[in-house]
């Protein structure tokens, strides 16, 4: 709720038990993450806000609805420190109906996914859904959008203009994801967000995987709090010792926690205190098979963390990294009332789920109705870009037959591609990918009507044997993404999505094989999440029969697009080395027969 002298009245008198509480939670043991005590304790609640723990009789009044805790756990809602809740495919509404019943109250997110198909008009639009949703959402501004180096083309681009305006929002709580190589290269507009940022006194949230040493040094004096991409415990225990708040990553391709968190277990434990936990990229699919940030704490705790500690790291290490502590990440006074009823912290099964004063899950289910609202033009899902055709995704050269040695981009896991050198053949002035060599074609189309730029390049990992398989949900710049072994099948792919308003494709032989519409801004569904989960499976298993058994096939195609993942990348402006920020020509031999 708004802050007013008049609720602050209504609260202060509330918190003196001058005006009865409107629920009470009794009978449960208090799991206090200040203080790392477990003791019984009973909760009173006026509105949406804790207002006393402990012994709460004098709070209970005529019409004060009690809830019995009796051998439960009382936990605060869990924190996502790091999310990009439009790559889970879900609308914020559909997210929330995955993760709230999990234990998630809140996420730390700068939706830039809606930003770059939709502009501020859009992200409006979300914030108002967000009101109705039982799922906080602490945004952060992205530090620009695009984030690519060099710039590739979005609906919106984020500068310091617009810093200035959108950091005096209510709903604003730092600079987003800001990139070291942003920072290194001293881009003016990252910068004059960094700058924003410091006359607001908003926190600068990072992201810098595998800065050491001077390079990390420089990026800390820019003034960057946090961090949530390390790629092993020495780079965690680097960054805390320079002063920096961790969070680490477990999503649903990058599984760092096991390997991140022997910062905690076998390096010093007192650097526990300042890591917090986020999931950053996450699946439906794994949502409801596995949990969220719950999963996260059990995790942690199989890796031998402490079940307090564990408990730290999901609530109010993270509320205090993002500088939120006064809102949430505790169940105290003055906070808002996000409490979890949990079967005990060592099993960590969450069982009810309280958001904002009121039940909102229980046993892994909403208890209230939530609906996505009516969908304006702004995040409709329209896709301005011309239809394809073969002869688009054939890669021209001058000599007509012959070979060519080429450089194809080679996926080692979702977050890391190397470079491969490949001979593949030249027949009629055509490049010709390889299923035997493992070599796709993989070409990237602005899809905003801004200048109809098409990509071009190769790729390998994927193992695709036939066909072609396609995304408009494609972060961080959502253009449409596709990759194949067959030029017809690639125009297939591109055209159906473009006719059908964006979503994930694969087709093979002509034929159109399986489809996710997402017409959310071509990048999110409001559907149930159960439904996305579900076609999700289908897709990949699609993918599988063409050949590719990656563990998440079109996600790992759809992050090909973001350049600050080592070491090589495909935006609309062309194949990009992310070492040199520069785009490469993959041609790099070619031979007349």
């Amino acid at each position: 709720m708004d802050i007013t002298i008049e609720r602050l009245k209504a609260l202060i008198r509330a918190g003196r038990a001058i005006v009865p509480a409107d629920k009470a939670i009794q009978n449960g043991l208090l799991v206090n993450v200040m203080t790392s005590e477990i003791y019984p304790a009973d909760v009173a609640i006026y509105q949406d806000t804790i207002v006393a723990v402990g012994d709460i009789t004098d709070y209970l009044g005529p019409n004060t609805e009690c809830i019995d805790a009796s051998g439960k756990y009382l936990v605060p809602g869990l924190i996502d420190g790091h999310i990009h809740s439009e790559c889970s495919k879900l609308s914020i509404t559909s997210f929330a109906k995955a993760v709230v019943p999990c234990g998630t109250t809140s996420i730390v997110s700068g939706l830039d996914e809606y930003i770059s198909v939709s502009g501020l008009e859009g992200l409006q639009e979300v914030f108002a859904e967000i009101k109705n949703s039982p799922l906080k959402v602490f945004w952060g501004a992205p530090y620009k959008t695009p984030y690519t180096i060099p710039t590739s083309t979005i609906s919106c681009n984020f500068n310091p203009e617009i810093h200035a305006k959108v950091q005096k929002w209510p709903e604003c709580f730092g600079v987003w994801e800001t990139v070291r190589e942003a920072i290194q290269e001293e881009d003016e507009n990252a910068l004059g967000a960094i700058v924003e940022a410091a006359k607001h006194r908003l926190p600068v949230f990072g992201c810098a995987p595998m800065a050491r040493g001077k390079d990390l040094n420089g990026y800390l004096c820019a003034g960057v709090r946090l961090d949530h991409e390390s790629y092993d415990h020495e780079e965690v225990v680097e960054k805390m010792r320079k002063g920096m708040h961790m969070l680490i990553r477990e999503s649903s391709v990058t599984h760092f926690l096991a390997e991140n968190m022997r910062a905690v277990t076998e390096v010093n434990p007192a650097l526990a205190r300042r890591v917090s936990f986020c999931t950053d990229d996450v699946t439906p699919s794994d949502i409801l098979e596995k949990g969220h940030l719950d999963n996260v704490v059990r995790l942690a705790i199989g890796a031998g963390v402490a079940p307090m500690t564990a408990i730290q790291m999901a609530t109010i290490n993270s509320a205090e990294a993002y500088r939120i502590d006064d809102k949430v990440g505790s169940i105290s006074p003055g906070r808002i009332a996000d409490i979890l009823l949990v079967d005990s912290p060592e099993s960590f099964q969450v069982e009810a789920v309280m958001t904002n004063g009121t039940l909102v899950a229980q046993n892994k289910a909403l208890t209230i109705p939530l609906e996505a609202p009516k969908r304006s033009k702004v995040l409709s899902s329209e896709l301005k870009c011309k239809k394809t055709t073969a002869d688009d995704f054939r890669y021209q050269v001058p000599i007509t037959n012959g070979t060519a040695k080429v450089l194809s981009m080679d996926v080692k896991g979702p977050f890391v591609r190397k470079r491969r050198d490949v001979e593949l053949r030249v027949e009629n002035g055509v490049v010709l990918p390889d299923t035997q060599q493992d070599v796709a074609m993989v070409s990237v189309l602005e899809r905003f009507g801004v200048n109809g730029n098409q990509s071009l390049a190769f790729c390998s990992g994927w193992n695709l044997k036939r066909g072609a398989m396609a995304s408009t949900a494609a972060p961080d710049d959502n253009n449409l993404i596709v990759m194949g072994v067959n030029a017809q099948d690639m125009a297939l792919a591109a055209n159906y999505l473009i006719e059908h308003g964006g979503g994930q494709v694969l087709v093979a032989d002509g034929e159109v094989l399986n489809f996710l519409p997402l017409p959310v801004g071509g990048i999110a569904s409001d559907e149930e999440p159960q439904v996305v989960a579900q076609k999700e499976k289908e897709l990949s298993q699609t993918a599988n029969q063409l050949g590719c058994f990656l563990p998440e096939p079109l996600m790992y195609m759809f992050f090909l697009p973001i350049t600050a993942i080592p070491d090589y990348a495909i935006t609309d402006v062309g194949p990009v080395d992310c070492v040199k920020l520069t785009t490469f020509d993959p041609i790099l031999e070619l031979h007349e027969a």
